[in-house]
């Protein structure tokens, strides 16, 4: 925080030489209505400010002090803040206003770690850079003191997210929060509520959807070559035009491209242990869909959908997993005729690059006390869950997504960021009206419940003690989807280990370039 602690000493010996008849007054008062004293003000920094990041620092910028960002593409975090400026009726938008006066006085670094390094004033910083780059700038904002905001999904992997959890729970005094910002919401704690008062009875099923990634980034999708279209193989059915031809005629048509002016490709790509060559289909935003830089649908709206059972049930890490899914977006290896005869090497073979455009996942979670035991479905890409017996057949499943509560006297669904929380049958509506408000409300936006957090006047809605083990649950779909198809992997949550599978263990982290590993 900024300021200067003043002595006893010092305060009588300077209010001395202002001389007698002086009065002392409340800083609110000498500043007026709505004055916030330099001292209550925090420093904020912004890791990753051209999308999410901008976001988050409209919102803080109305009484918080921006003193830095890093980005690797300063053009795109100006063009952010300029679209900011108007609103859709094109007038004049203040909080903009104010961003960008914030922004255009804000130190600049391309690489964070410059940043952390050389800017001393920092009180918090906000993590909004592509997922794979989450941990690294957590976990050494939070080494050197830094409070911290970050994106969802908190962690790439699920070694990461326990990473942070330790970190934080060894740092109490840093304040951390994760970007789900429907974890803030009155929809979200009348759900709590409801659930935790048995209005629709035990649950024993959830499912949860979303219709991430269509129309909004890429998957399933090969990785661009630039490299000329290769020869026709040749096909026992007379038709050469197969899937894997297919996409190799897809990834030579999406052609090669320079890096941009402006652009520091290499800061970008960061952690990953692969030489990524750049191509525009990763950035801005499409990253998402890509396994070196994220984590696909789970990965973006899992924190916001998932997170509504997660809590309300009282989960803790699921006992098993399985997933399946459309065709994986695939760039080919060549054979390597060192390797051992017979192996995928030896052959040549067709390795994942981007996450499938539709994928379904189920979790088994124990039983918690008197709770029974509970399967939760996750759907994205277009995909929806069946619909349970009770639910009116004029009610539609929102394309964007929700979650359907399944209990033994009726059902609960809720849209994305638990908004919208209803009941069926409709008769339930009446008892859940009459069940008393136990969760606090927040009356701010998720970003300022971090900011009063660490201004103590608060707690954080999303630490990290809770957002790492939503995280961890939701990759580990993830793992379950990588591991193969058709498979079942059994999960002890306690050593942080597939007990089945042994070959699942590897993604559970992930290979880090040198002097970046987490």
């Amino acid at each position: 925080m900024t300021g200067k602690k003043v002595t006893r000493r010092k305060f009588v010996a300077d209010t001395g030489k202002i001389g007698l008849g002086v009065m002392i007054v409340p800083r609110h008062v000498l500043g007026g209505p709505g004055f916030q004293a330099p001292s209550d003000t925090i420093n904020f920094a912004v890791v990753g400010f051209g999308g999410m990041g901008s976001e988050n620092a409209l919102e803080l910028a109305k009484t918080e002090n921006l003193v830095a960002f890093a980005d690797v593409d300063f053009g795109y975090s100006e063009k952010q803040v300029a679209d900011k400026l108007k609103d859709n009726d094109k007038k004049d938008r203040p909080e903009g206003i104010t961003l960008k006066a914030k922004f255009d006085k804000a130190a600049r670094y391309s690489d964070f770690r410059v940043m952390l390094d050389k800017q001393k004033d920092i009180d918090g910083i906000v993590i909004a850079t592509p997922d794979h780059l989450h941990a690294v700038v957590a976990k050494s904002a939070m080494q050197i003191g830094k409070h911290v905001y970050v994106q969802k999904p908190l962690t790439y992997s699920v070694h990461e997210a326990r990473v942070l959890r330790d970190l934080a729970l060894s740092n109490p005094k840093i304040v951390t929060q994760m970007g789900n910002q429907g974890h803030s919401s009155d929809g979200a704690r009348l759900v709590n509520e409801w659930i935790q008062a048995g209005i629709i009875g035990p649950v024993r099923e959830v499912h949860v959807w979303t219709n991430r990634p269509v129309v909004y980034w890429p998957q399933g999708v090969p990785r661009p070559t630039g490299a000329p279209p290769a020869p026709a193989p040749p096909s026992p059915f007379g038709n050469p035009y197969s899937f894997r031809y297919v996409n190799q005629l897809l990834a030579s048509a999406l052609g090669s491209f320079p890096v941009p002016p402006g652009l520091h490709w290499d800061l970008y790509v960061g952690p990953v242990a692969e030489d990524v060559p750049y191509h525009p289909i990763y950035h801005p935003f499409n990253w998402r869909g890509w396994i070196n830089f994220g984590v696909g649908a789970l990965g973006d709206m899992g924190a916001h959908l998932i997170d509504h059972p997660f809590w309300a049930l009282g989960l803790t890490y699921p006992t098993s997993i399985e997933a399946t899914s459309t065709q994986w977006g695939t760039m080919p290896i060549a054979p390597d005729p060192t390797a051992a005869a017979g192996t995928r090497e030896n052959r040549g073979y067709n390795r994942p690059v981007s996450y499938p455009v539709a994928t379904a996942v189920h979790y088994q979670f124990p039983a918690r006390g008197a709770q029974p035991p509970v399967k939760l479905n996750w759907y994205d890409g277009g995909l929806y869950p069946p619909r349970p017996d009770l639910l009116p057949d004029d009610v539609t499943l929102r394309s964007e997504g929700g979650v359907i509560f399944i209990g033994e006297k009726g059902i609960l669904m809720n849209d994305t960021y638990g908004s919208n929380p209803r009941l069926f049958p409709t008769s339930l509506t009446e008892d859940a009206a009459l069940v008393p408000k136990t969760f606090a409300r927040i009356p701010w936006s998720h970003e300022m419940n971090w900011v009063k957090a660490i201004k103590g006047e608060t707690k954080a809605s999303s630490p990290l003690e809770y957002a790492a083990q939503l995280t961890e649950t939701m990759l580990l779909g993830i793992v379950a989807l990588r591991t193969g198809q058709g498979r079942k992997i059994l999960y002890d949550g306690a050593n942080m280990r597939v007990t089945n599978v042994e070959e699942a263990n590897q993604y559970l982290t992930r290979e880090y370039r040198a002097g970046w590993a987490v």
